[in-house]
């Protein structure tokens, strides 16, 4: 994991001094079900404690998650086993250059005995799509998940179906073979809550893999490896409603914006970070200090959702990509930068 998608772990765990306070806001019965959540995924998938708290911090906010990593890092497993110790319906879409919208969103299908055209729903209609390899599709495909994304909704035919709830996308790609691959355009990209990178786990995380698959664990069999639902979507629900009551002080919200504008003065960076971008750092530092028992949030929680949250808002100028700059490194700076709050 990178070094901030380590600091959205377990809840509990110090974050620049931000610990679960004696003094929890809303319901403690509640955020232990979601660390609950945490031990069940942890029957399946070994490590990725970074992206298991970005996956529960795109729930907790309705935002959408793009996961990217090499190939056998359990990005799959992982979007599968959460979604089965939540008890929400999951779908998986395999991206490829021949797939057509309507197989994404559904589409009007003739009926021969009636005689009429009826709706055929496509994958999207769950609670968590899985799209896999999102990039290995052309931007047409791509651009059928933007209503979806934003609206929660699908249009076929001039008629507009709603998308059930919660629905989240949660989208992985390869980082490293571009061959046969569609870069995501920027609209999309936006929409996309947070950007995990899931790295090579370290050497003991690697042999408790090898352990478990000693042992006979199948990863396509989670009910045998003892994953079950401890939440549901009545508690995602109530979960929700007390995130967003989270508070956040005049000077936290300014420093959010500096931090946005600082992204559009670096002289690397051709495209900030637009206010849609602000908004979604708010949500997820919100989910984040619930999920460590704040009623408000704290400079901290907003610096360790920075770059998960901002990574894939900022484009970079040529130069800088030729000079081998990285959008972290430069929110990094950005943040070692602006002044923070007392």
């Amino acid at each position: 994991m990178t070094e901030t998608d380590q600091a959205a772990s377990t809840p509990g765990t110090p974050i620049g001094g931000v610990a679960i306070s004696e003094a929890a806001s809303g319901s403690p019965a509640l955020r232990e079900q979601f660390a609950r959540v945490r031990v069940e995924v942890g029957k399946a998938v070994v490590g990725q404690d970074g992206a298991v708290s970005g996956l529960i911090i795109a729930l907790l906010t309705g935002g959408h998650v793009l996961l990217e990593g090499v190939p056998g890092v359990a990005k799959t497993l992982l979007v599968r086993t959460l979604s089965r110790a939540l008890q929400l319906e999951t779908k998986r879409v395999q991206f490829t250059p021949d797939l057509m919208p309507g197989d994404v969103t559904g589409s009007l299908v003739y009926d021969a005995r009636s005689g009429e055209f009826d709706f055929r729903a496509g994958p999207v209609f769950t609670n968590i799509l899985l799209a896999d390899e999102i990039n290995r599709t052309p931007p047409k495909t791509q651009s059928s998940l933007l209503e979806a994304m934003e609206e929660r909704q699908v249009s076929v035919d001039g008629e507009t179906r709603p998308l059930p709830i919660p629905f989240i996308v949660a989208a992985t790609q390869n980082p490293i073979e571009y061959e046969g691959t569609y870069t995501l355009p920027e609209a999309q990209l936006d929409r996309f809550l947070l950007k995990l990178v899931l790295e090579i786990p370290e050497r003991a995380d690697e042999l408790e893999v090898l352990y478990r698959s000693a042992a006979g664990f199948n990863p396509r069999n989670l009910e045998a490896a003892g994953v079950t639902a401890v939440l549901d979507a009545a508690q995602l629900a109530a979960a929700q409603i007390e995130v967003g009551r989270v508070r956040a002080s005049p000077d936290l919200l300014a420093y959010i914006v500096d931090l946005a504008r600082g992204t559009r003065q670096s002289p690397s960076v051709k495209l900030g970070v637009s206010p849609r971008g602000t908004t979604a750092l708010l949500s997820a530092a919100k989910a984040w200090a619930w999920l460590n028992g704040f009623d408000s949030i704290t400079p901290d929680h907003v610096q360790a959702m920075v770059l998960p949250v901002w990574r894939h808002r900022i484009q970079l100028r040529p130069e800088a990509e030729l000079e081998g700059v990285a959008p972290d490194s430069i929110l990094r700076s950005i943040l070692s930068q602006v002044q923070v709050p007392i």
